[in-house]
């Protein structure tokens, strides 16, 4: 990851917009901010929240809130609490999330 094109800044994520999606199950609601290359996520999944699709974009991800439940693609399940994180390269293992009870997320890719 190339951190470049883009000056010092502080994010208010009360002011972001706002996105909602639904999932297969749940729905997930995000604020976005892009600087340069870098996608900046603020994310929150509903309580039942199930990704509806696999997923190999490489994330750096830190869970602010909840559990976050990762299935990756060779059958492993790795949970996520509050305070963790974890990261994953591009077009490694395919990961599909969800939060059973919930999880607010900061997402860096």
């Amino acid at each position: 990851m190339e951190l470049s094109g883009f000056a010092f800044s502080a994010t208010d994520w009360s002011t972001v917009p706002e996105e909602c999606k639904p999932g297969e199950t749940g729905e997930v609601r995000s604020r976005v901010k892009q600087f340069g290359a870098v996608r900046v996520r603020r994310v929150d999944y509903s309580v039942g929240y199930s990704a509806d699709h696999w997923c190999s974009k490489g994330h750096v991800l830190f869970v602010l809130e909840g559990e976050l439940v990762t299935t990756l693609d060779d059958g492993r399940v790795v949970v996520t609490p509050a305070g963790r994180s974890y990261q994953v390269a591009d077009e490694r293992e395919a990961h599909r999330s969800s939060a059973p009870n919930g999880a607010s997320l900061l997402i860096v890719d």
